[in-house]
């Protein structure tokens, strides 16, 4: 389900405003004579030439702003884009990836990145998977009945972004508006980027299947197991390029990122909590807080101890070699380092058992995708506790044919480690009902009209709502929920799902 934000924005690589925050502070006897901009590096390899185009001064034409707006002045514009290339030297020899050739580089105003911004979020094909993502997330109760996710998607960008590298011109885009100083730890960041671009071409290795899921005739096991690989990729990216942000940063301190474990933590927590003037990014609901930053700060975390633990070619080119398949071996790096093997959720027969239905999504629901549910829900703690339990799961939404106006359906199915992680989980998911639907009411015997009291489920359970019956049904580690579809499709599905794995002694 994670996919989605890296569905509307291709084009945009990274946009850093709401990471990057004051440097870490510095004592008197720990002040370093130089910025780190201005600290000589001796290169790994010769140097590249020189940006051949001069950087655009920042008050002609093609430069105006908004108004009342203050412009870096040309000294500043001359210093960032000579930065550009010692900058790239220190993220080549921090990271080891080599320098192919000199980075294109240019100064743009807050007209064009916001131009850029809207064209891209409103492009046909992502426009679409986007608003398919809002209804998938509202289902789950993600997202308020009313938000607007396009809507908030742009503001933000337009409130975020500090500079950034676009893949398909290769570029670098340094902002007017934002002081030379500021932009060089951005500068940090991006022109990673450039490095991981010139050596891996991050258009197609961010793409690593052709077409969207949901667009498939079949649905198989590897299209699920493949479902989150945009979103992890966008990890390993993101990761990297924050462990040279604050390599940068710490630098003439005599520091490190492994070195300095308290720097981290506060990173991540900042990002979080966004800066004072970030009012879109604050008023922003939780879901949308984690995903967006998911990739900078658990990319992290995972970029840092792949170098802990294996150095550093494993962190970032074996990265790329080998890279990670799910976002729990992004949330749980030694997942990655192990090898674990997941082993897939079976299907039912999609096309049979829905075919009173219109496939309207289909997605994994990865570790990260569950920790959140959690979160919301029961609370950090909880989710800190159980996510680590989670062993697969995927969802698929659908409307019935004919009747545009009947809420979405959903197909829910879960496996965790043992049978006590998945009577919990089913516990929580049950007491989302009360928050998710104005009006909940067990059905049957089994039924609990206490949500709130609710500890652990097995077995089968029923609710009605006023979009239809939401069903969970639990065997052992296992566990198939449906919500909004008639009974003799729910009875069909809970009969071929779960029914071989008790068999099985599943």
């Amino acid at each position: 389900m994670t996919k989605f934000y890296r569905k509307w924005l291709p084009g945009l690589v990274v946009f850093a405003g709401f990471l990057t925050g004051p440097a870490p502070a510095q004592t008197p006897a720990q002040t370093p004579a130089q910025t780190p901009a201005q600290t000589p590096l001796q290169p790994a390899q010769p140097a590249p030439p020189a940006a051949t185009q001069p950087p655009p001064r920042p008050e002609s034409s093609a430069d105006a702003g908004s108004p009342g707006e203050k412009k870096i002045s040309p000294q500043e514009a001359d210093e960032l884009f000579r930065s550009v290339d010692q900058i790239l030297q220190f993220a080549s020899r921090d990271s080891g990836l080599p320098i192919r050739h000199e980075v294109k580089r240019r100064l743009v105003n807050r007209e064009t990145v916001e131009s850029y911004v809207e064209k891209e979020t409103t492009r046909g094909d992502d426009a679409k998977r986007l608003a398919r993502s809002e209804l998938v997330l509202k289902k789950f109760g993600l997202l308020p009945p009313d938000f607007d996710l396009g809507k908030f998607l742009v503001a933000l960008l337009k409130e975020q972004v500090a500079g950034y590298y676009d893949a398909k011109t290769q570029t670098v885009n340094l902002l007017d508006w934002v002081p030379a100083q500021q932009q060089k730890p951005v500068l940090a960041h991006e022109l990673t980027h450039a490095l991981q671009d010139q050596s891996f071409g991050l258009q197609k290795w961010m793409k690593p299947v052709d077409g969207d899921i949901d667009r498939k005739k079949e649905i198989t096991q590897q299209d699920i197991a493949d479902d989150e690989l945009s979103t992890v990729r966008q990890a390993v990216v993101e990761g990297q390029a924050m462990a040279v942000l604050l390599d940068y940063m710490l630098a003439p301190m005599g520091k490190s990122l492994l070195s300095s474990p308290e720097v981290v933590a506060a990173l991540k927590a900042g990002m979080l909590v966004g800066t004072a003037d970030s009012v879109e990014f604050q008023n922003a609901p939780m879901y949308l807080k984690e995903s967006l930053t998911f990739p900078y700060r658990y990319g992290l975390d995972f970029t840092a101890a792949v170098l802990a633990r294996k150095g550093k070619d494993a962190a970032f080119a074996g990265a790329f070699r080998s890279p990670p398949i799910s976002t729990r071996q992004i949330m749980e790096p030694q997942t990655y380092l192990s090898g674990e093997v997941i082993e897939p959720l079976p299907l039912p027969d999609f096309k049979q058992d829905f075919k009173n239905y219109t496939r309207f999504d289909v997605g994994a629901m990865g570790e990260f995708d569950v920790a959140i549910l959690v979160d919301q829900y029961a609370g950090v703690d909880e989710s800190r506790r159980l996510f680590p339990h989670w062993r697969g799961g995927y969802y698929y939404a659908v409307k019935p044919k004919g009747d545009p106006a009947a809420p979405l359906g959903v197909l829910y199915v879960s496996r965790w480690s043992d049978a006590a992680s998945a009577a919990q989980f089913a516990a929580v998911y049950a007491q989302s009902l009360a928050q998710r639907y104005r009006h909940v009411r067990p059905v049957g015997e089994n039924g609990v009209s206490d949500l709130a009291k609710i500890e652990t489920i097995t077995g089968k359970h029923t609710w009605l709502t006023e979009d239809g019956d939401v069903e969970i049904d639990v065997i052992g580690e296992d566990m198939v929920i449906t919500e909004s579809l008639d009974q003799p499709t729910t009875d069909k599905l809970e009969q071929e799902l779960l029914t071989p794995m008790a068999a099985a002694g599943k």
